[in-house]
């Protein structure tokens, strides 16, 4: 039986729920590879189908996702709207109950659509977009598209994508290493990586830790912004991962052609050094308290 009380919205938390529960949970219940490609595990594919088609068309009702689907055949579109609202919701059968991708937290309700009959439209949120960056494999293009998607929910970020692949090129995409759950600030980062990456990140990752259980979209999104620029500024090889001068000349001239964005960005680096100096300074107190 499929249950008619569908949540408004999904409690997604910071990036460290992503990463230490929303992430590992979805790899158990969905995959944590691409599975289109197989001939079983048919629960989880039919999942991936699902968030591959919001990720490739944006908003859409369970009917447009099936119509998507089954490229229009009606006659097998019903029976595939019924399999994908009782993939959103779960569903209890026989005692037994299975939860829904909307309690997972991977999509939300978008409103209304009024095109065939009144019905809700779902789409991603921001951790089914890092799960479908993970695990989909996804290629270039496709990333494109979903950017385009859902450029209004990651307005930094997505909402710039043309501008800013004009000057990052191929850099952009370094998105996907979020997507792995690489927030880049343990203590390993620091001991490997020039600074003051770890300091960025770990800042970033104080600026919302009372956010594990729940954040707002917006504020998710702009966490996800700021991981996105602070990331750029470096540059990976298999043995070190430095500041690159290139990718700072880059940023710089992405902050040229809009002074929103470099203001935007520069504050919260004014955060970090006042967060650090606060800590500094009360550490040398404490040294003048221990000599007197």
């Amino acid at each position: 039986m499929i249950s008619d009380d569908l949540p408004l919205q999904s409690n997604n938390g910071n990036l460290e729920s992503y990463k230490l529960y929303t992430r590992p949970t979805a790899h158990k219940l969905y995959g944590s590879v691409y599975l289109q490609n197989t001939t079983s595990l048919k629960h989880k594919k039919n999942v991936q189908q699902m968030l591959e088609i919001l990720a490739l068309y944006g908003s859409l009702t369970t009917w447009e996702m099936a119509k998507i689907k089954l490229a229009g055949d009606l006659s097998r579109t019903k029976t595939k709207e019924k399999e994908y609202r009782r993939l959103l919701v779960g569903r209890t059968d026989r005692g037994k109950s299975s939860s829904g991708i909307l309690e997972m937290g991977l999509i939300t309700k978008d409103g209304k659509s009024y095109k065939r009959y009144p019905g809700d439209k779902y789409r991603l949120t921001l951790h089914g977009m890092l799960y479908c960056l993970d695990v989909l494999n996804l290629t270039e293009s496709q990333i494109d598209t979903m950017a385009l998607n859902y450029a209004s929910i990651v307005p930094r970020v997505f909402g710039k994508w043309d501008y800013l692949k004009s000057i990052l090129g191929k850099d952009v995409y370094k998105i996907q290493i979020l997507s792995k759950g690489l927030l880049l600030n343990n203590l390993d980062i620091a001991l490997r990586v020039s600074p003051p990456l770890y300091e960025l990140m770990s800042y970033l990752a104080v600026k919302y830790q009372k956010n594990f259980e729940y954040i707002e979209e917006n504020d998710l999104a702009n966490q996800i912004s700021l991981w996105f620029y602070t990331n750029l500024l470096y540059k990976s090889t298999k043995t070190s991962t430095e500041i690159s001068h290139s990718n700072i000349k880059k940023l710089q001239k992405v902050f040229v052609g809009d002074k929103e964005l470099q203001k935007w960005y520069l504050a919260f680096f004014e955060e970090s050094k006042l967060y650090y100096k606060k800590r500094l300074d009360n550490i040398l107190l404490m040294d003048l308290a221990l000599n007197q």
